[in-house]
């Protein structure tokens, strides 16, 4: 039975999917782009959030299977397959590369596994800079382009990414409300104890581990065919990597909306330094998102935002200006 809370963030994110889904008839194609973008990283935060908010591990590997995703659509949809099936087939060696890794990084705890996660990034990107005669090398790869104008293929790009941010939700949801949420959560908790109990640590850890790679390797490859182009530079990229798991901390990291909250915050507040300060667009973001996180260490949807208003509701003008 879910509960009001699950249901209230089920029609919060059922009625922010149908107004970005608006964008593309009620406003231009810059819009549409801040659309996708938002779209792209509430998916991403998402997945992060099954590994990095109800696990408690630390991952840093979002880049690896994003880039991982952007190569194998690219090499499928080059070498002849529609890109529709190039993006399923990137999900699953996404998913196959991530559940192969995991019984190996998940036997790390704490900083150990974040390093480790790191490195993957480092370690695919130097094989795919390397591997020229497949990848292209450090000259990157020409992807096939969809066909029609610009708007009709922003406007595709938007509802396939809202189609893979809605399908990472459903799974947060499924997830949140199964045996497997509450293994995660034990994990999290304290993963010695919860081993001692009968949960199965390994085998969910990996199962966390594979969902926060699947849904990045289908965003990858759809990016890749919306992009047009890819290098290993841009498709493993670090600041990627770091910018995600902070979405999901500022939204709320275990929490089932907290990751697209956290996403539609930052893409806004980056947009709008990037257009206001360009110099100094990135510092000023880094400023204001560590004194976020660093004030509101649960996350945006973990305010209490009751009590906040009473608290500011029982102080009088008089009083407000004595203090």
């Amino acid at each position: 039975m879910m509960s009001r809370q699950v249901k209230i963030s089920i029609l919060a994110v059922a009625v922010f999917t149908v107004a970005l889904g608006l964008i593309p008839a009620i406003a231009g194609n810059y819009e549409t782009r801040i659309a996708i973008s938002v779209a792209m990283f509430a998916a991403l935060a998402l997945s992060w959030n099954f590994i990095g908010g109800f696990t408690g591990y630390p991952s840093f590997s979002t880049a690896a299977f994003f880039g991982i995703g952007c190569y194998i659509g690219a090499l499928s949809q080059r070498a002849g397959m529609p890109a529709e099936i190039a993006w399923v087939v990137a999900m699953i060696g996404v998913a196959g590369f991530a559940a192969a890794l995991g019984g190996i990084i998940l036997r790390l705890k704490g900083h150990y596994f974040a390093i480790g996660s790191i490195a993957i990034v480092e370690v695919t990107r130097l094989i795919v800079s390397s591997w020229g005669s497949v990848t292209g090398g450090g000259d990157g790869l020409n992807v096939p382009l969809m066909t029609g104008t610009p708007d009709v293929v922003a406007a595709r790009v938007l509802y396939i990414m809202l189609g893979v941010m809605v399908a990472a939700f459903v799974a947060t949801v499924l997830v949140d409300q199964s045996r497997l949420g509450f293994g995660l959560r034990c994990i999290h908790q304290n993963e010695d104890a919860a081993d001692m109990v009968g949960v199965d640590t390994t085998r969910f850890k990996i199962a966390a581990y594979v969902l926060s790679a699947l849904f990045c390797g289908m965003v990858g490859a759809v990016y890749a065919s919306w992009v047009g182009y890819i290098d290993p530079t841009d498709s493993f990229s670090i600041l990627l990597t770091v910018k995600v798991p902070v979405m999901a901390l500022l939204g709320g990291a275990g929490t089932l909306a907290g990751p697209i909250v956290g996403a539609g915050v930052f893409v806004l507040l980056e947009e709008f330094f990037w257009a206001n300060f360009l110099q100094w667009n990135r510092a000023i973001l880094g400023v204001i998102i560590v004194f976020l996180i660093f004030f509101l260490p649960g996350g945006l949807l973990k305010i209490d935002y009751r009590a906040l208003l009473k608290k500011i509701s029982a102080r009088s003008p008089v009083e407000g200006a004595r203090g």
